[in-house]
């Protein structure tokens, strides 16, 4: 199966508007210009050097993964990262566009900040590369699901980076879920995680006279605002740039966790027909250490012996808005955001059955009864790097052009969940259900919730056509 792609150089002369043009194969995936085929290398160019971009460490064991060059729009950050991670092996751009114009890379792997993360991966997509996509993938639904759209059209491999899709002991748990080993699912429990806070700072208006040109790349979609430290290091804390709050929050860590959720019950490619919130937004500690809950009779707390979230527990000392929400399956489970932080899964979700319970967990695992989970297939915990077996199956999707473990459809509709949390606390109507059509993607009884489907884009920053 060959990729439609655009001819970068043809792409950089044309402009964004050129973007959705017809497209043609690149030289490197013919093998052409003595660059070797993905058969045999996948070349691929990091954009954004930020700290998670160094988990590209973990593919060190990967055979046919190369870093070749590295881009951010703050150069000397490339440049550092590259002297850093390479000995300066690595080119270092400033604009990723002519990264991949210069490069002939197969692959890209999108590390940037959240609020520019779309905009980023469909001009590179566009451009005919396949794509790592760091999580949250993007910061709206609809902002997503143009994403998904211009992955389909360009016929881009695509991971979203939730790493515990191709964690072998996280995968093995799920299908025991999903194969019916605790029998139907009742409920799903998972972390009650912090969203993010709104900027307080000097507004969008007092951004007068100069600004550096860097900081108007960075700034992306959002309002130009005076350069302020905070918002630029600090930004997953902003509603502005992330959806997550302190510590990863409701989309940094909720991404993983959701997904998980999504994984272990089939619902890949769904999502829930109701969304409840079920207390007032407050600045909490996210750590309350609330008494245990039962569902249907059953102790929905900690599953056996072993706390497999006890490395996140420090998430209990920070305070954030938060509130607990509900969401309810097409076939009745109900998904339950409500564990405070000094307990239970801090990037999995507790499942409840009819015969049992199982706790999925990031490469840790248990169960009521025990024995559910203590089984001799029981691949045990990773062996390599968590990312290594992400990073490999990207890289071996980008050979057979099938889709990855974490295709991006899936990342689409774990991000979801995420912003439906972030939606029915900010509509804020405690007790009444919003509907949710997942086909559509759409609410059907609140038009106020929709409003929250997508945000205003900065003139200049618009998301190219996918066509």
């Amino acid at each position: 199966m060959s990729k439609p792609t655009l001819s970068r150089r043809a792409a950089l002369k044309a402009g964004a508007a050129a973007i959705a043009a017809p497209t043609l194969i690149p030289a490197s995936a013919l093998g052409r210009d003595g660059a070797a085929p993905p058969s045999e290398t996948v070349r691929v160019g990091v954009i954004g050097c930020g700290a998670r971009a160094r988990m590209i460490r973990d593919g060190a064991d990967v055979k046919g993964f190369s870093v070749v060059a590295v881009a951010d729009c703050l150069k000397q950050r490339a440049e550092d990262f590259s002297q850093e991670l390479s000995g300066g092996k690595w080119k270092a751009y400033e604009d990723f566009r002519q990264m991949i114009d210069a490069e002939q890379l197969d692959g890209v792997m999108v590390e940037t900040t959240t609020h520019a993360r779309a905009w980023v991966a469909i001009h590179a997509m566009q451009m005919g590369m396949d794509a790592y996509i760091e999580k949250p993938m993007a910061l709206t639904i609809a902002e997503g699901r143009a994403m998904v759209d211009a992955a389909r059209a360009s016929g881009s491999v695509t991971q979203v980076g939730t790493q515990q899709r191709s964690m072998p002991i996280n995968n093995w748990a799920s299908d025991l879920v999903k194969n019916g080993a605790i029998g139907k699912v009742k409920a799903v429990l998972a972390p009650n995680f912090i969203g993010p806070f709104r900027w307080e700072g000097p507004p969008a208006a007092e951004a007068t006279g100069k600004v550096d040109p860097w900081w108007d790349v960075w700034t992306n979609q959002a309002e130009l605002r005076p350069y302020d430290p905070q918002l630029h290091l600090g930004w997953a804390r902003w509603r502005a740039y992330d959806s997550g709050g302190l510590c990863f929050g409701v989309s940094g860590w909720g991404a993983h966790s959701y997904d998980q959720i999504l994984r272990a019950l089939g619902a890949d490619e769904t999502g829930p027909v109701q969304v409840e919130l079920e207390e007032e937004l407050a600045v909490r500690d996210s750590g309350r250490f609330a008494p245990q809950q039962t569902v249907g009779g059953v102790s929905a707390g900690i599953v056996g012996d072993v706390d497999t979230g006890a490395q996140y527990h420090g998430m209990a000392k920070l305070a954030g808005p938060r509130a607990r929400v509900r969401m309810t399956m097409a076939d009745g489970a109900e998904l339950l955001m409500h564990l405070d932080g000094d307990r239970g899964p801090g990037l999995g979700a507790i499942f409840v059955g009819e015969n049992g319970k199982i706790e999925i967990n990031r490469n840790r695992v248990a169960s009521n009864p025990k024995e559910l989970t203590a089984s001799a297939d029981n691949p045990g915990p990773n062996t390599r790097p968590e990312t290594a077996y992400h990073i490999e199956n990207w890289v071996d999707c980008i050979k057979t052009r099938q889709r990855c473990t974490a295709d991006i459809e899936y990342g689409q509709r774990a991000n979801s969940l995420c912003e439906l949390v972030n939606i029915a606390r900010n509509v804020g109507r405690v007790g009444e259900p919003l509907a949710w059509d997942p086909a559509a993607e759409r609410f059907t009884n609140n038009d106020e919730a929709n409003a929250m489907l997508s945000r205003p884009r900065r003139a200049g920053w618009e998301l190219p056509a996918v066509g």
